[in-house]
């Protein structure tokens, strides 16, 4: 038990560390790998921490707002005494060790001597080099001898602010659990002493209180520089040996520098990786990976043990004895930047496209990486052939755990019983209705980001009753939808009459060329540079022959001879529903109440004789076009005007039959006489010629182009979008179309169909890894997306997602690591956001290690998640 005594003083001898008897609190997975060939045949007695819910005396001051002091119960084991050389426990847990001073300096000289065997020329005092790992915490200790337990309370008295917030962090048990290995024997002497009377010397402040002082070792925050030296800046000089004792003693000879400031690394697991060209990807997602719960355990574990030597998908083990090897130096206490050479070649030996210094992708290495690890390290030898059966008829919790068997029976794995989970696979036939359900493995989920599964398109409504004027409004539709989708959003956006229905056609160069009427199509056909016209139309008509009208003018330039047409196409084409039968002057009248919508008003127009004609479907006999002629034969028009058009009546429409494209000019019509049945298209196809003079009169709008489905650009000029990682699980679980590329063969119609796909979650692994799909690749370019996404940070339900009925496990996960990806694509860089210890996340650049506020984690730069399942009591 330490005790610093009151006269120390710059000229008292510092007594030396071998003699040291203070109590040291290290981790436990330290004290285990340090002291692994010693056999002092020292057993230690294990302690598991709780909440102090209910205290006397001292205790009660457990959550009083006036002191706020950290309290907790130590329950002693009894059956838990043993070795600890053959306890399994974790580093990345929360398993600690009490050692005693000469036990804690002999651990640092047998790291010394392993360090030194690894330096050439180079040797060091490993006291020295660590010593700025170790800082004193004081707890109150009170003895619970019915309950075998020790009452621990943690005074803010007798600590430094910063001390106390590091007691917190470390002694937090409502998060993890806690465990205590005292290997020092003390514990054991308080409980066979008289409420602590044994500590002659030692400071004693009530009659069952015990005051122990611990040094802390493993668990600091000090700085490293890049090149593993301390910084000179917010040094102070402490002795060696006060530092041991907790003490303070200024002047001695034998000091060493210690540092004062948080930053890069020192504690266990905060340790940095060098880039060597390049390799922020892969230090990215090797930081996430070695900060993994289980993983961390098994790794620094007997792991070797595991390696399948004889799997033909393996790698021999070397991937497996790679990663192991350099997890095991992140986490060696006061471990400098370290340089993964060895795993970098190891990793361009076997995969090929990351050989080299070129960027990558952090999730394509962290793919190849854990299926690596699995076979390196997958238990079954010999891989049995499991055919899948047709499960149909049969529930769905007895075919899933029939496929998860037949997947355990050829893998079996630490990266199975960690990261794989298991989803529901539905196809449907479009024809005959055929429902396939498979149950599949997954090691990640790639969720797609909504901004990449919705697609904003602009088309131009016509109201022909007059309502509205024509209007061009953007909707998002589903970018793997059909075309009833863009009814359905085109519908709701201009605000559609139950009375009414909408006609969709594509329009090129002034004509119809297509009428998209099938609702089943899906909206791929669309291309982002078409022109989309939808007409609003009465329902009660839906029967009635539909009548096109197409618009031309006369090129008044057009020399006799030459190859350009004299006739130009204009205007929107304009439709809309006939009668029974009806003649010339039906189609006239028919043709200016629908252009009526477009026209100027009629204080704009100063020819009132125009006026007058165009409006004339109120009279139609005061139409002079009564009297044109009957039929303009081609000899007439060439020996007229090469164009078969009358020139001489300016201020009248001249309107012809027509071909399905609107283009070739067919017989005139003649007012007053029936017009030629419809074609076998159900459509009459109208040609109307206008006069410039005519062209004057009109809106301007008519005659404007139509804007294209998605400009160029359209997204440059947008605000960040900002969607919840929900939002992308549900697209990622909606229900799609096959692409033409995956077409599937239905068993019942014996041929490929493009089949609808279902996925939902059945069974969720402990460590969930999401992979947002920023990245988009087409045969021309390739983007990334800088949405932001809100993801959870404490508590990701996703049990609405879930399938199954029999939960297998929690749905609820917090989340530990980040992967980001900053910049553009082919330049940007990765980092890691890592959350290390009780509170607190740190930010790996590289070699670069520091804490990070909570506040700014959430980034538009997140690119993989890591969440550990919470479990639930």
């Amino acid at each position: 038990m330490d005790n610093p005594s009151e006269d120390s003083s710059d000229s008292a001898q510092p007594p030396e560390p071998d003699s040291d008897q203070g109590v040291y609190f290290v981790p436990y997975r330290w004290w285990k790998d340090s002291n692994a060939d010693q056999s002092n045949g020292k057993k230690g007695v294990v302690y598991s921490a709780s909440q102090a819910l209910s205290c006397s005396g001292p205790m009660k001051l457990i959550n009083n707002i006036f002191s706020p002091d950290l309290t907790f119960n130590l329950r002693r084991e009894e059956d838990s005494m043993q070795d600890g050389e053959n306890v399994e426990v974790g580093v990345s847990g929360r398993d600690f060790a009490l050692v005693s001073g000469e036990m804690w300096v002999e651990a640092l000289k047998w790291y010394s001597d392993s360090k030194v065997t690894q330096k050439e020329n180079k040797s060091f005092s490993a006291a020295e080099d660590d010593i700025s790992d170790v800082y004193p915490i004081q707890l109150r200790l009170t003895v619970m001898r019915e309950a075998n337990t020790l009452a621990v309370r943690v005074c803010k008295k007798d600590n430094t602010t910063e001390l106390f917030k590091r007691a917190c962090k470390i002694f937090s048990v409502d998060i993890e659990q806690l465990r205590i290995w005292d290997f020092s024997g003390q514990t054991t002497l308080l409980f066979l002493s008289d409420n602590g009377r044994f500590m002659k010397d030692g400071p004693r402040h009530a009659d069952n209180e015990v005051l122990l002082e611990l040094q802390i070792y493993g668990l600091s925050d000090s700085i490293k520089c890049k090149d593993g030296r301390k910084e000179e800046k917010g040094l102070q000089h402490y002795s060696r040996s006060s530092l041991l004792n907790g003490s303070i003693c200024n002047g001695s000879s034998d000091s060493v520098r210690v540092l004062k400031s948080p930053g890069e690394a020192g504690s266990l697991g905060l340790t940095g990786l060098q880039n060597l060209g390049n390799t922020c990807f892969m230090n990215s997602a090797l930081q996430c990976l070695a900060h993994t719960p289980k993983l961390v355990d098994y790794f620094l574990g007997g792991y070797a043990k595991e390696i399948n030597h004889e799997n033909p998908l393996g790698m021999n083990g070397e991937i497996a004895l790679a990663f192991g090897d350099l997890l095991r130096k992140l986490w060696e206490p006061g471990a400098a930047p370290l340089a993964p050479k060895t795993f970098k070649m190891k990793l361009a030996r076997f995969a090929p496209q990351f050989s080299g210094y070129n960027q990558h992708d952090s999730q394509e290495l962290l793919s190849f990486l854990l299926d690596g690890l699995h076979e390196d390290l997958n238990r079954v030898k010999c891989k049995p052939y499991v055919e899948a059966k047709d499960a149909e008829d049969q529930p769905d919790e007895e075919v899933a755990d029939e496929y998860w068997d037949y997947h355990l029976a050829r893998n079996n794995s630490i990266i199975v019983d960690v990261c794989q989970g298991q989803y529901k696979s539905t196809l449907v036939c479009p024809l005959c209705k055929k429902v396939s359900v498979t149950f599949d493995p997954f090691m990640y989920l790639s969720l797609p980001l909504p901004s990449t599964m919705m697609r904003t398109m602009t088309l131009t409504v016509v109201s022909l009753g007059g309502r509205a004027k024509p209007t061009a409004y953007t909707i998002t539709v589903p970018k793997n939808g059909k075309f009833e989708d863009l009814i359905q959003a085109l519908s709701a956006a201009c605000s559609l009459g139950i009375d009414e229905t909408l006609l969709v056609v594509e329009v090129y160069n002034n004509h119809i060329i297509r009428f998209l009427d099938d609702p089943s199509d899906f909206l791929k056909l669309i291309r982002d540079e078409d022109r989309l016209v939808a007409y609003r139309l009465p329902k009660e008509s839906e029967e009635a022959p539909l009548v096109v009208f197409t618009h031309q003018t006369i090129d008044e330039r057009y020399i006799p001879g030459s190859f350009v047409p004299p006739h130009k196409g204009l205007g929107i084409p304009l439709v809309s529903r006939l009668g029974s039968s009806v003649n010339g002057s039906d189609i006239r009248n028919l043709f200016l109440g629908v252009l009526n919508q477009f026209q100027k008003p009629c204080g704009d127009i100063s020819d009132n004789n125009v006026s007058v004609k165009i409006n004339s479907a109120e009279d139609p006999s005061s139409n002079s076009m009564d009297e044109a002629p009957s039929h303009v034969s081609d000899a007439d028009a060439d020996s007229s005007n090469k164009t078969g058009i009358d020139l001489d009546s300016d201020s009248e429409f001249q309107f012809y039959m027509t071909d399905e494209k609107g283009i070739a000019q067919g017989s005139r019509i003649i007012m007053d006489e029936p017009v030629g049945p419809v074609g076998t298209s159900g459509r009459l196809n109208i040609l109307v010629f206008w006069s410039e003079k005519l062209i004057k009169e009109q809106n301007s709008f008519f005659f404007s182009p139509l804007p294209e489905i998605l400009k160029p650009g359209f997204f440059a000029k947008r605000p960040q979008e900002t969607v919840s990682l929900y939002k992308c699980l549900e697209a990622f679980l909606t229900e799609e179309p096959l692409g033409p590329e995956d077409m599937w063969y239905c068993p019942r119609c014996k041929e490929h169909r493009q089949a609808s796909k279902k996925l939902d979650l059945w069974r969720l692994p402990e460590i969930l890894i999401i992979h947002l799909k920023r990245f988009s690749y087409s045969r021309f370019s390739k983007n990334k997306l800088e949405t932001f996404v809100d993801f959870p940070i404490d508590d990701l339900d996703v049990s609405a997602y879930r399938a199954s009925r029999n939960i297998h496990g929690s749905s609820r996960y917090t989340l530990y690591a980040i992967s980001n990806h900053y910049g553009s694509l082919g330049g940007g860089h990765y980092t890691a956001f890592v959350h290390h210890g009780a509170d607190q996340w740190y930010d790996f650049d590289d070699s670069h290690v520091h804490p990070i506020s909570l506040d700014k984690i959430k980034t538009s730069a997140a690119y993989v998640l890591f969440y550990r399942r919470v479990i639930e009591e």
